[in-house]
């Protein structure tokens, strides 16, 4: 069974590289600044990401509507 198929999993999907530097500036961060997602997370593997790529989660809220969270991926010996 697919992990992201559970209706509790929020949808996981790389960012392109390109787009990086304009979420950088957007949120005025350097990319070591973002939270960090495990390359062995289940749903990392599932996406194909590999270590560097931001993942964008996008959550469903009862109050906000959704939410959207961005993780780095880093290695396991992080």
């Amino acid at each position: 069974m697919k992990v992201s198929s559970h209706e509790m999993v929020p949808e996981h999907e790389i960012i392109p590289g390109d787009e990086i530097p304009f979420l950088l500036e957007k949120y005025g961060i350097k990319i070591q600044q973002f939270p960090k997602l495990l390359i062995s997370d289940p749903l990392v593997i599932e996406v194909g990401a590999k270590v560097g790529d931001i993942v964008k989660i996008t959550r469903k809220s009862q109050t906000a509507g959704e939410t959207v969270y961005f993780r780095l991926v880093v290695s396991n010996s992080v």
